[in-house]
């Protein structure tokens, strides 16, 4: 059967996979407190319904880690049978070199590889200058935001310097891998695009196609033999931040993440357009909710970055409620929590400072060198 909760169980995930993790943690960002406070005047309003996350069904209430696990499996499961199904089992990763190239600290290869069953998708990965295989290095998923340029602009090819995350991080020690979202896949047109992906799969949404595809990009970093498969993060901004949330949430090899102005918040953006999550979610009854997501992160290092009271910011105060909905879980883990939103209040935008709590955040979880 082909299903979505199939390919995730295909990627050799445990529920209890999370213990080793807990019993090698690396030393905190000395900033942590600084992100975690919940400012006084975090509205209660406007985020939709949150259904309690420690309560079971039959009313009774969650008290330990186990007794979350399952509830956290019930609703792991509630969400992608919400998202819909998708190709299982993946294909194999089979890298074809298109260009490479060499760009100060960088080496950069466009690259073309199966996603899905017989379609083929480009992507770019970067190397540090002179990386090999006698020292595995960690990896990044880094995700594009919504722009015609797609993976050129992350990989550092076009635009403004400040979104070329995947070749900065790749300046710092990290392989970082660049997938092409489907919504630049072939298409003339978003409208195309989502057509396309509806034609081949009817019953999934176009989230369920961003999570699968960024899913196969964890795959590429996890083939390579240069890479360390146990220290894999995510990270994007906008469009990217948005396949981040639920990248972390449903691939526990990410064991690190930064989104950066996605807007966590179901009613911050447009989350309701057909590439996401469609009109549904405007439901009175439609009970999902991003608080619930941030839960089936924990306990891996994530961090919201935001822009609000700048120029189109999508996350701010109003993103505040989601994650204090999230902590009770987060600390069933024990203390220190690592769940955290910086408000840079500078608009939709990543700036040089926020890259370097960007950068410092996933250096000190994934333990960059």
């Amino acid at each position: 059967m082909n299903c979505l909760r199939h390919f995730l169980t295909a990627i050799g995930l445990s529920l209890f996979s999370l213990s080793g993790f807990l019993t090698a943690r690396a030393d905190d960002v000395n900033w942590l407190a600084e992100v975690q406070k919940i400012p006084p005047d975090a509205p209660s309003k406007g985020i939709g319904k949150l259904a309690p996350l420690l309560v079971e069904e039959s009313g009774r209430a969650i008290s330990t880690r186990g007794e979350w696990e399952k509830q956290r499996l019930h609703l792991r499961n509630r969400w992608l049978a919400f998202l819909g199904p998708m190709p299982d089992p993946r294909p194999a990763v089979k890298l074809e070199v298109l260009k490479s190239e060499e760009t100060g600290k960088v080496v950069r290869q466009l690259v073309r590889y199966e996603s899905e069953p017989d379609l083929l998708v480009e992507g770019y990965l970067l190397r540090p200058v002179g990386a090999d295989n006698r020292r595995k290095r960690p990896g990044i998923v880094a995700l594009h935001q919504t722009t015609k340029s797609s993976i050129d602009e992350i990989a550092g090819l076009s635009g403004p310097e400040d979104m070329r995350i995947g070749l900065k991080l790749a300046e710092r020690g990290f392989v970082v891998f660049c997938p092409r979202c489907f919504l630049w896949q072939g298409a003339a047109s978003y409208d195309e695009a989502v057509a396309q992906h509806f034609r081949q799969h009817p019953k999934s949404l176009g989230m369920a196609k961003m999570l699968y595809d960024a899913i196969r990009g964890v795959d590429v970093l996890a083939s390579l033999d240069d890479v360390d498969a146990k220290r894999l993060g995510a990270v994007g901004h906008s469009l990217g931040a948005k396949e981040t949330l639920y990248l972390a949430a449903f691939d526990e090899r990410i064991k690190a993440a930064v989104a950066s102005e996605g807007g966590i918040g179901l009613r911050s953006t447009n989350w309701d357009a057909p590439w996401y999550l469609g009109p549904k979610i405007r439901d009175e009854d439609f009970l999902l909710n991003h608080h619930e997501l941030l839960a089936l992160i924990a306990p891996r290092p994530f961090l919201v970055l935001a822009g609000e009271k700048g120029a189109g910011a999508a996350d701010g105060n109003r993103s505040w409620p989601l994650l204090e909905a999230a902590m009770p879980v987060w600390r069933l883990y024990g203390e220190p929590t690592r769940l955290g939103l910086l408000n840079h209040g500078r608009g939709h935008s990543l700036k040089p400072e926020e890259f370097e709590r960007l950068a410092d955040w996933l250096e000190t979880y994934l333990r960059a060198p």
